[in-house]
């Protein structure tokens, strides 16, 4: 429910174990064809079919959308200037 709200998205599941690495093998799997121009929507066709689990809760995005441009500056700030404090 957290990275539904944080993201105001909704968040899908695949009932697979160890859908991370599926994820990451399709990647790379996209990457190996890449220079083929082989979109990603191909790639994973076979996937299993996923499941939405939770959606936004109401009035979150007004919570986290302030936060989510603070992280943006502040990643920005180490990636230019990695040895500043925040």
């Amino acid at each position: 429910q957290v990275l539904s709200d944080v993201f105001n998205a909704p968040v899908y599941t695949m009932d697979t174990a160890n859908s991370a690495c599926l994820g990451s093998a399709y990647r790379a799997i996209h990457g190996l064809v890449a220079e083929r121009n082989v979109p990603l929507a191909d790639v994973v066709k076979s996937a299993p079919e996923p499941r939405l689990a939770v959606t936004p809760t109401a009035g979150a995005e007004e919570l986290y959308r302030p936060l989510l441009k603070r992280y943006a500056e502040l990643e920005q700030k180490v990636i230019y200037n990695p040895t500043s404090s925040c």
